[in-house]
């Protein structure tokens, strides 16, 4: 059994109880994106009347970033862009923008954060809604961003016959993205310690 924190009240924590959580927190820490897999895994076989399941739509459009040439971190984008459809089933982008914050820029955080808006511009229409919601974002510097994601990768990664990679393809950029967050309140006190 790992040592623990003796107290109670956090008011009443110790510098040494934080040493010991901070110990643990950073194991933890480094197992958030085999964690975030096991989530997105839940997509699999969740059609929601689509021609594909969750799953391979999250992996068609993370597949289709990568072979267009995308960075790590836009196409870790890409794969996590519905994430949240199991727990976040109004507002499914907010989870998935949500988990990424602390590692994307903000660029890449608001076009996850948007694309469920910019992504009925091509189907809104068909369910009583306007497909040009999105232009009440058209002075915004990520609107063009937002829009060729929706576009070129969202869009487009229905597709039965589709290629798409594993997830096995997706995991060492996952690491890499979710090694150390860009934005956090933690962040500091996350930097591991230098080698002596």
């Amino acid at each position: 059994m790992n040592a623990r924190a003796s107290f109670v009240r956090m008011q009443d924590s110790t510098r040494e109880d934080w040493q010991i959580i901070s110990g643990e927190f950073m194991q933890f820490a480094r197992g958030l994106p085999a964690r975030v897999v096991k989530h997105l895994q839940i997509l699999e076989g969740d059609y929601g009347g689509f021609p594909v399941d969750r799953y391979t739509h999250s992996l068609q459009t993370a597949t289709r970033a990568l072979r267009a040439g995308r960075d790590d971190e836009y196409v870790v984008c890409a794969l996590l862009h519905d994430i949240g459809d199991t727990l976040g089933t109004m507002n499914h982008p907010d989870i998935a923008a949500a988990i990424l914050k602390p590692f994307v820029s903000e660029e890449n955080h608001w076009m996850v954060q948007h694309h469920g808006i910019f992504q009925g511009h091509y189907f809104f229409h068909h369910v009583g809604l306007d497909r040009n919601l999105r232009d009440n974002f058209k002075a915004h510097p990520c609107y063009e961003r937002t829009a060729e994601f929706c576009e070129l990768y969202d869009n487009p990664a229905f597709d039965p016959k589709g290629e798409t990679l594993p997830i096995s393809e997706f995991m060492p950029m996952l690491q890499r993205v979710m090694a150390q967050p860009k934005q956090s309140i933690y962040k500091a006190a996350l930097q591991e310690p230098a080698a002596a």
